[in-house]
């Protein structure tokens, strides 16, 4: 019985399933702050300034919301926070080198547990490519994370 019940745990692995499950909830989260930010695009016709790679507060004082505890009203309830606490999901939008200005284009970043092994991950579960190109490549999405391997971005640009 002990042979049996180890090579079932061997197969389910329950830590990995528990990692599948919060990379779900990770991509979930960055696909519902996408929609609340094309929604803030046509509201304003630009896309939030980055504050602190934090979203920007719609209260009109250039304070940004933090993840997970701020509302963005009326775009979102709150801002969803990485499931894991030691994971931080990332904004950015760069200045459009053209016409100097903000807002143009996003960037929202994350790290996936599964890295490699998710098909959907930037780069082979290597650091999005994005990062490198915007001057990012020191951000980490989290304490002890290596690198943010996830990415969403505004539809005129690529993660």
């Amino acid at each position: 019985m002990a042979i049996l019940a180890a090579g079932v745990l061997a197969i389910i692995n329950p830590v990995a399933q528990f990692g599948k499950a919060r990379d779900a909830k990770r991509k979930s989260d960055l696909s519902q702050i996408e929609k609340a930010l094309e929604t803030f695009y046509q509201d304003n016709g630009k896309y939030p300034d980055t504050v602190s790679f934090k979203i920007m507060s719609t209260k009109g004082d250039n304070s940004a919301a933090d993840w997970g505890t701020n509302q963005w009203a009326p775009y979102m309830s709150t801002l969803p926070k990485d499931p894991s606490g030691s994971r931080n999901y990332v904004y950015y939008s760069p200045t459009d080198t053209f016409t100097g200005r903000q807002g143009q284009s996003y960037y929202l970043y994350a790290s996936l547990e599964g890295g490699a092994n998710d098909s959907q991950a930037c780069n082979k579960g290597n650091a999005c490519v994005s990062l490198t190109a915007n001057n990012l490549s020191g951000t980490v999405c989290g304490t002890g994370v290596p690198v943010c391997n996830y990415g969403i971005s505004s539809p005129n640009v690529s993660p």
